[in-house]
């Protein structure tokens, strides 16, 4: 294994001058920069990350603090993960993925060894037990997900009571009188899942003041419990045109839904999601959606938790993504029969 010190004997400087190079703690010549990184190039030198931390206090490593609950549709967490741990890699930072499920226990172990320069989170709760450590954690940290007390954090969500109307007033728009909602299961919004109810409840509202029926539901989040409970609900509303999604497992579900009730969107049926481009692409969705924007919000978060880590700020951001909707050809007029059974 190459050493500093090989380094150094090869570049004809110093051990610590080689140290310096690589934690640029002290300024050295650019001539020497440039041999010390030649010679690191031409010997494949990885520098040691336990020494790099004691020379500059930084491990350039990034805490994700994530979990595949049961009760969400895994692939669409997979989403966000990839928009952080991309993003780090893109400036130059290792993810550490801690996955444990006592999150306050897993977070307070970490800060206090110092193993990662801050923390990610994600699965935020609306009354969420890993904030109040957070904000007094010695390393910085940003949330994916908008608890009920953002004061003090970095936050980065969509903007889900915009969607909620947003998706109504399109539907609306082109003449639906009576939609229905579909959601995440009801234990994500009694776990926290905040974003549910935001959502749905902004629909609602906005479906009462234009004068229109909005039915609200809770749906599985796995096959085939999702699958039944869409047949079952349609069922429900046969004079229903439109219908919105606002569940990961029901989208995927609803292509083989439709296809058994001899059903076509938008002809028979308008359909509008909320997911992201690379969640319809991997599945292969053809339905109008909110992009939930995971790559972008994972974006963000580390963009602004580097920002802290490297600069020593203190100020705070709370962002909400206005909802887009990306057309995909499943929304439309009405139809003339609204049967559909």
């Amino acid at each position: 294994m190459v050493t500093i010190g090989d380094v150094a004997k090869a570049a004809g400087v110093s051990r610590s001058t080689v140290s310096y190079a690589l934690s640029g703690k002290r300024s050295i010549s650019p001539e020497v920069r440039e041999r010390v990184e030649t010679v690191i190039r031409s010997l494949n030198f990885t520098p040691n990350a336990g020494a790099r931390a004691l020379a500059t206090s930084q491990t350039n490593v990034i805490a994700l603090l994530a979990q595949f609950l049961a009760d969400e549709f895994a692939p669409a967490m997979l989403q966000y993960i990839l928009g952080v741990t991309d993003r780090a890699r893109e400036l130059g930072y290792d993810t550490l993925m801690v996955t444990e499920e006592d999150g306050v226990k897993a977070l307070k172990r970490i800060s206090d060894s110092r193993m990662v320069d801050g923390f990610v989170l994600l699965n935020v709760a609306e009354h969420d037990k890993r904030l109040s450590l957070l904000r007094t954690a010695v390393q910085p940290g940003a949330l994916i997900g908008l608890p009920s007390d953002p004061q003090g954090l970095d936050v980065f969500d969509l903007d889900f009571a915009a969607a909620g109307r947003l998706m109504v007033d399109r539907l609306y728009g082109l003449g639906h009188r009576e939609m229905v909602l579909v959601s995440q299961p009801q234990h994500v919004v009694e776990r926290g899942g905040a974003y549910v109810w935001r959502l749905a409840n902004a629909a609602h509202s906005r479906a009462e003041e234009l004068g229109a029926r909005l039915h609200t539901y809770f749906g599985a989040s796995a096959q085939p419990e999702i699958g039944a409970d869409l047949h079952r609900i349609l069922d429900a509303h046969p004079g229903a045109t439109g219908l919105l999604l606002n569940n990961e497992a029901a989208a995927a579900a609803l292509p083989s839904v439709l296809q058994t009730r001899h059903l076509r969107a938008p002809d028979d049926l308008s359909v509008i999601g909320r997911y992201s481009d690379d969640f319809a692409r991997t599945f292969s969705l053809p339905y109008s959606a909110v992009d939930s924007a995971a790559a972008e919000l994972g974006r963000r978060a580390v963009e602004q938790l580097v920002r802290h880590i490297e600069n020593h700020t203190f100020d705070h951001v709370v962002e909400l993504i206005p909802p887009v909707i990306t057309e995909r050809g499943s929304v439309g007029a009405p139809p003339p029969a609204h049967d559909l059974r």
